[in-house]
């Protein structure tokens, strides 16, 4: 009998996997001997953020084999053979392991091809410029999920220096971005947009803010923020600040914006702000007292050691 409100798609994965690993070594104990084994990349589950709405499509158990690119061409028949045999349902619920259900997310993948899709690369990046160029959405999606077993370490070594994180000119040039963007669009134009009465502008602008204040979480917690409609969830899970800030955001975004709601709002922008430029100076990042994110951007674009990072206009990533 299925279990609805508790199955997620992770740990049914692993399962799935562990259920059908001797089989597949014993079938093709060769191309297990080279594979890595996993689930990560887009969907929902990947992130743990499945629930029972997740489960209209895309969803089921299934796993990723990941191989090099050049064994896999050379024994990408033979696997699907293997894959055939396995058990079309786990747990009660459809398997997506067969070749019309995967949807490119999940049976028989190129380690080289996984990463490029989502990076742009066929190596690891190198440089700030490589960094900058890959969106952070598409960096959580490739170190998100699990690997179950890495015979190689191909997949691993990727998925270790992906991990490592941005480097430290590039970390701090998307603080000052996250801080001049809360800035602008919460403390600025938001309090101004109320008190014209332009309440989609207002909207707009809470918006915006509450997608910077998430970025800089994560960026505070050295994590890649998700797509956005994640990264709320993910996000109030982080250790640093997380529940704070997931509960100052779901009051702000709890509250209408008409009348003195508006002025509710912007207290909670205000105090969230506050928190981020104390957690700054915490750690040495920043030396301004003022709670206005504005003014810790500078602060931040001035511990910059490369000179064409430091140059560029401080709203952008």
């Amino acid at each position: 009998m299925r279990e609805m409100t508790e199955t997620r798609g992770l740990p049914l994965a692993r399962a799935f996997f562990q259920s059908c690993e001797s089989r597949l070594r014993e079938t093709v104990p060769d191309i297990m001997a080279d594979a890595a084994v996993g689930l990560a990349g887009e969907g929902s589950e990947c992130f743990g953020c499945d629930d029972e709405l997740s489960r209209d499509h895309d969803w089921g158990p299934a796993f990723c084999i990941w191989l090099p690119a050049d064994r896999l061409a050379a024994c990408a028949s033979r696997l699907d053979s293997a894959l055939a045999e396995l058990p079309v349902t786990f747990a009660g619920y459809p398997s997506r392991m067969r070749p019309e259900c995967r949807m490119g997310r999940v049976g028989p993948l190129a380690v080289e091809e996984f990463y490029a899709r989502f990076t742009g690369l066929r190596h690891a990046p190198r440089t700030w410029r490589e960094w900058r160029g890959i969106p952070e959405h598409a960096l959580a999606a490739c170190t998100n999920g699990e690997v179950f077993m890495d015979a190689r370490g191909d997949f691993s070594a990727w998925r270790k220096a992906l991990l490592e994180y941005y480097p430290r000119d590039l970390w701090l040039k998307k603080l000052a971005a996250r801080c001049m963007n809360m800035a602008q669009a919460g403390q600025y134009n938001l309090p101004r947009a109320l008190r014209r009465g332009e309440t989609v502008c207002a909207m707009l602008a809470a918006s915006r803010f509450a997608e910077a204040a998430l970025g800089m979480l994560f960026l505070l917690n050295r994590r890649y923020m998700p797509f956005y409609k994640w990264a709320w969830h993910i996000g109030r899970d982080l250790p640093f600040l997380g529940e704070y800030t997931a509960d100052a955001l779901k009051r702000i975004a709890s509250t209408p914006l008409v009348g003195s709601g508006g002025e509710a709002v912007c207290r909670e922008v205000e105090a969230l702000c506050s928190r981020f430029a104390e957690a700054l100076r915490e750690r040495g990042l920043s030396s301004e007292t003022d709670s206005w994110l504005w003014a810790h951007g500078p602060h931040l674009a001035a511990r910059i050691s490369d000179p064409e990072l430091a140059r560029m206009n401080l709203l952008e990533d």
